[in-house]
């Protein structure tokens, strides 16, 4: 067995049948399945009281504490929490409902110090933010098996192939904004948890084996310390679809719906999908209706939608329609750093060979030390100290440069050579 296998077998793990596992992988090769969290499913924690009672129990608790969260994207406006799972040695496993506890500081202050481990950090971390908690040390199981190299990192595959259990995971999609949840559900979230600090104490031996659990380090204290994201400009640019739309007053009308669809949805508190399609949107904008009958023929406004919602959204086409020409949006965003590489060949061919250069140099290296490629650097990093290199490129000015756009300490280390090579390239 593997060090993880063994890590495995050592916790009395409930699976088919309720009984504990052998101390062996199966004969045949193939994952256990884990159905049942080790003290079953824990009751919903909803209630000031209740949730003061976990603060207790997770502050006494030891070892690194894991943790999940739910969202119910598709479903509902925003990224907001609905569940919350821990689980912590001393502990046990818990479920907290943040519609009836909507503030978790308490339990965030609890943990200050302690290593959180969670899978795909940056999707959970700024929903736990909104309520309260925020770790000042973490584990992402998801990016150690980026940088260990293994080639799927979902956590039931990780899970699968580092300590040999089959996770149910078919509700990962489902609305968790329902109350009450179903036990299934629940089963489900507990067992999420179940298992996560197993899989990092495996994961910490196999990247320091590697002589990468330095890096992992650095990537994750980056991760902790990361303030939270700007907000987008321009979201509605982001559109699906809006490839198509050419024109300035077409782009108004995708401006205008989209901002209307997204001030109802962010009331009604839905998806803005479930509202209009972005595929209508872009109907619209193309089309250009004078009158709700032009738009009423198009797709995805159709004989479901009443008339009191195809006047509005009429209205804000006929809004797009008489904007005056300088209020008009302008064909693309303000972009800021290099050209897309598709057009540097044109504009700058001894910049296209820098990149090409690096390109390989990062690939070669990537492959050799088996983790992707935008983990050893990111691409567009790599684009911007090539389009605009230090003057002159050596060693210092080059690990500045990569320092500067955000680059760990190991990265700079790791790149800095290549792109120094990389930048003498000529056309």
């Amino acid at each position: 067995m593997t060090d993880a296998q063994e890590t495995a077998a050592d916790t009395a793990l409930r699976t088919t049948g309720g009984g504990p596992p052998d101390d062996d992988v199966p004969a045949n090769g193939l994952p256990i399945p884990l159905l049942e969290p080790r003290e079953g499913v824990p009751p919903v924690v909803a209630s000031e009281d209740a949730l003061a009672g976990v603060i207790a129990a997770f502050a006494a608790g030891s070892g690194p504490v894991a943790v999940d969260a739910e969202r119910a994207s598709g479903y509902r406006y925003g990224q907001r929490a609905y569940l919350v799972q821990l689980r912590r040695e001393g502990a046990g496993t818990a479920l907290i409902d943040p519609v009836g506890c909507p503030d978790l500081s308490g339990l965030g202050e609890a943990l200050a110090g302690t290593e959180w481990i969670l899978h795909a950090a940056t999707q959970d971390l700024p929903c736990l933010r909104d309520i309260g908690m925020l770790p000042t040390s973490l584990f992402d199981t998801e990016l150690a098996g980026r940088l260990a190299g293994f080639p799927r990192v979902g956590l039931g595959a990780m899970v699968e192939s580092v300590l040999g259990y089959a996770l149910e995971k078919g509700h990962s999609a489902v609305d968790w904004s329902t109350r009450p949840l179903p036990e299934p559900w629940l089963r489900y979230a507990a067992l999420d948890v179940e298992l996560l600090v197993d899989l990092r104490d495996a994961l910490e031996k196999e990247l320091d084996r590697q002589g990468k659990l330095e890096w992992a380090r650095q990537e994750f204290d980056a991760i902790a310390s990361a303030p939270p994201a700007p907000p987008r400009k321009d979201p509605w640019r982001r559109t699906s679809g809006m490839h198509k739309v050419r024109r300035r007053r077409q782009m108004a009308v995708v401006r205008e719906l989209w901002t209307a669809r997204d001030r109802i949805a962010q009331r009604r508190d839905v998806s803005p999908g479930k509202v209009l399609s972005d595929a209508a949107i872009v109907e619209a904008a193309l089309a250009l209706p004078a009158n709700v009958a032009a738009l009423s023929a198009l797709p995805g406004f159709g004989h479901r939608m009443g008339r009191r919602q195809l006047e509005q959204w009429q209205a804000a086409v006929d809004r797009a329609r008489a904007l005056p020409e300088n209020e008009l949006p302008q064909p693309g965003q303000q972009v800021t750093g290099p050209p897309p590489p598709r057009a540097w060949a044109d504009k700058d061919p001894v910049a296209a060979a820098r990149l090409s250069a690096a390109r390989t140099a990062v690939s070669a290296l990537a492959e050799e030390l088996n983790l992707p490629q935008e983990n050893l650097i990111t691409p567009d990093t790599v684009r911007r100290v090539c389009w605009e290199p230090p003057a002159p490129a050596t060693e210092e000015t080059v690990a500045a440069a990569l320092a500067a756009h955000g680059a760990r300490p190991w990265q700079v280390g790791l790149v800095t050579p290549l792109l120094v090579t990389a930048l003498a390239a000529t056309a």
